[in-house]
């Protein structure tokens, strides 16, 4: 599954270690404050560069397992300190990590293969999840770090909100709350000369309109969704709040491991029938793990916290997931589609097991050793159905910082 990667991803601890030593340097110019605190009661950070009235957000870390984000963070404020062009009209500010109560449980800095990631897997239940946790809780019940962020949103009103995501496996793609007529050209011309695949039909996007390959424009409160059964809408998270101040959210995906099955754009012969298999093994795999949860459970006492938490979570939306996919009819029929619908499906299942893994091996259960094999199959399987490849950290940095860099050169453009 290829080579250790050159550069690690940076611990919470890394980015603010940085951004203060930027801030030291640069005093007039740069600054680094805490802006909030965690539900564990650790700082939020925000970097900023730069004075113009005119403003940019990028946020790192929303996801506590899609770590090159916070690589990325740095390259763009180092970038932009040093490039006065950059800052000449429009001041930058980013939010060091959003979630880092999550960072500090996903712990896997420079993972070799995909069993490496999942080992030390860890990814929040969508209501503890800070740009999600709109879309499940009422606004008294928010965590403080969804509070933190639309703080920093009112604050600053940026014309442009960037949220740096990222995926295990599959390609790159951007999500926008508004359409950025030009982002499309300069996103894939980045994408091919860094051997990036654009994920052409994610499933994140099902249905959704595109502003060019890889590209969507999130749709409208009156359309309806794709998946049904699943509570992460969109339209009622974070990413919206930029807009009450006339400005609009792109989020950018890039992979750790590429796969070209996911840009195929030919149409797929069957994908009713295709993406029914997928539903049927989706639920044949959760059943597995549910088995295992259901057997250790009375031996854990209790334990687990929210890595158990997430696990269960993230099994809770599996029937009803599969059942749209039965029952729906494809919102998009081509190769690249169904693809991504396949590792969708692997992935859910997966997770869970992956979580569930970590709590079994914690408490020393009987269970750890079958389900550690489970999950070795799994990301084997995974890896070698969609034929992964590496993708350099430093290819993974330099596409999302350009994407980035395009989107605030041509919202503001669409801005003024």
């Amino acid at each position: 599954m290829g080579l250790l990667p050159e550069l690690h991803y940076p611990s919470v601890s890394e980015l603010t270690a940085v951004a203060r030593t930027l801030a030291r340097e640069r005093p007039g110019l740069c600054a680094l404050r805490q802006v909030g605190v965690s539900s564990a009661g650790r700082p939020l950070h925000l970097l900023s560069v730069g004075h113009a009235r005119r403003a940019v957000l990028v946020v790192a870390g929303a996801h506590a397992n899609e770590p090159t984000g916070g690589s990325t963070l740095l390259a763009l404020a180092e970038r932009v300190l040093y490039e006065r062009q950059l800052r000449s009209a429009t001041s930058w500010h980013f939010l060091l990590c959003a979630d880092p109560d999550g960072a500090s449980l996903h712990v896997a800095p420079a993972p070799r293969s995909l069993l490496d990631y999942h080992l030390g897997f860890y990814r929040p239940a969508g209501p503890e999840q800070p740009e999600w946790s709109p879309a499940a809780l009422p606004p008294d019940r928010l965590p403080p770090e969804t509070r933190t962020l639309t703080g920093v949103i009112d604050e600053l009103r940026p014309y442009l909100q960037v949220t740096l995501h990222g995926t295990d496996l599959g390609g790159s793609w951007v999500q926008l709350t508004r359409d950025v007529p030009g982002l499309a050209e300069p996103f894939a011309k980045s994408a091919a000369e860094l051997r990036i695949p654009v994920e052409t039909g994610a499933s994140d996007a099902a249905g959704w309109p595109a502003s060019g390959p890889g590209v969507r424009v999130m749709p409208g409160p009156d359309s309806g969704a794709a998946y049904p059964s699943m509570p992460d809408d969109a339209r009622r998270s974070t990413w919206y709040h930029a807009h009450r101040y006339g400005g609009l959210t792109a989020v950018v995906e890039v992979p750790m491991w590429a796969s070209d099955l996911v840009d195929d754009p030919a149409p797929h012969p069957a994908p009713a029938a295709a993406i029914r298999r997928l539903a049927h093994r989706l639920r044949r795999d959760a059943l597995q793990v549910e088995r295992v949860l259901a057997e250790a459970l009375p031996r854990l006492d209790g334990t687990g916290g929210p890595l158990l938490r997430s696990a269960r979570w993230a099994l809770e939306l599996i029937p009803g997931l599969a059942a749209d996919w039965i029952d729906t009819p494809p919102v998009d029929t081509t190769m690249a589609y169904v693809g991504s619908v396949d590792a969708f499906g692997r992935r859910l299942p997966l997770r869970a097991a992956a979580m569930l893994l970590r709590v079994l091996r914690a408490a020393d259960d009987r269970a750890a050793p079958g389900l550690e094999h489970l999950v070795a199959v799994w990301c084997d399987a995974f890896a070698q159905r969609f034929r992964a490849r590496w993708v350099p950290l430093e290819h993974q940095v330099e596409h999302q910082s350009r994407t980035v860099l395009a989107a605030a050169h041509h919202a503001r453009d669409r801005d003024m």
